[in-house]
């Protein structure tokens, strides 16, 4: 099993929508526009609490911060592993507890696209991994 570091982790949430559960039981949903990982201090944009109410900004101290909850998943990373396996058979592997897919033992792959390897297998790898977002985007505006 492939383990990632909390900052790996923390940082692989900027710019997703999350919410944000404070010790106090109040709740933030917006964008995660940046985390410390030292504190857990976090700043959130277009947010909504759980009143209701909107704001521009809203950065919380990590001492507050009782949970950072990610609902939506990006991209299917089961699929997409099985669609590049076409492309590449038995040179995929899936990691679904990192979020990640190892192509050939050198290519990393994760839900924002190719973040490891170059060279023509990386550069296929990237175009099956937009040609999948790019079919993905086309059902789910149906």
């Amino acid at each position: 099993m492939q383990r990632i570091s909390i900052t790996a982790g923390l940082t692989d949430l900027i710019g997703r929508e999350v919410t944000v559960i404070t010790v106090g039981q109040e709740e933030y949903k917006g964008t995660l526009i940046a985390i410390s990982p030292d504190t857990l201090s976090v700043c959130l944009g277009d947010v909504k609490d759980n009143k209701g109410k909107r704001f521009y900004r809203v950065v919380l101290n990590g001492s507050a911060v009782s949970k950072i909850i990610v609902e939506k998943i990006l991209v299917d990373l089961r699929k997409l592993a099985e669609r590049i396996e076409r492309v590449f058979p038995k040179m995929v592997k899936l990691h679904e507890e990192a979020g990640v897919i190892i192509v050939m033992d050198k290519i990393r792959v994760d839900e924002k696209g190719v973040v490891e390897g170059s060279g023509p297998a990386a550069e296929r790898v990237e175009a099956i991994y937009k040609e999948f977002i790019r079919e993905q985007q086309a059902q789910s505006s149906i």
